[in-house]
């Protein structure tokens, strides 16, 4: 799925997203980066609403996820389990989320095989959020995917 087809994807099926004016910078097999202006997502001191900031950073893990899905031919239902957020820093500008899956090499082949031989595969995906190549916050994510099929 190229950038073009993601964001429009997001912005059909995610409304929040288009609100958001988030667009897709990247998408490939290692890493979604998803980028944000301020101003729809400014809160009253004049920087990134928290809940905006959550939401871009997990918008990017689960593009990560779903993006990868497709391309291993898998459809299924992706949410979020839980997740927890830092933020490091306020958020003064347009800004991105960079999602990663951590120990990647051991826990993707782990979560496929679990989805497909049990309908059901747990999986932790995390994302940084950048501003002006600074590091301003972090996401750590757990994300279910149910009822693993041949797409």
């Amino acid at each position: 799925m190229s950038p073009p087809e993601l964001e429009a994807y997001l912005h059909a099926h995610i409304p929040l997203s288009k609100a958001m004016q988030v667009s897709v910078q990247m998408a490939d097999e290692a890493a979604v980066v998803l980028a944000a202006p301020l101003a729809p997502n400014i809160n009253h001191r004049e920087t990134v609403f928290g809940g905006s900031a959550s939401a871009v950073a997990i918008l990017a893990a689960w593009s990560l996820l779903h993006t990868r899905l497709q391309r291993a031919g898998i459809a299924s239902r992706l949410v979020i389990q839980r997740n927890s957020m830092d933020y490091g820093l306020p958020i003064t500008g347009d800004f991105t989320a960079r999602s990663f899956v951590p120990e990647e090499v051991e826990t993707w082949p782990a979560f496929l095989r679990m989805l497909t031989r049990k309908a059901r595969g747990r999986i932790a995906v995390g994302a940084v959020l950048e501003q002006k190549g600074r590091e301003v916050g972090r996401l750590e994510g757990e994300f279910v995917a149910l009822g693993a099929s041949a797409g």
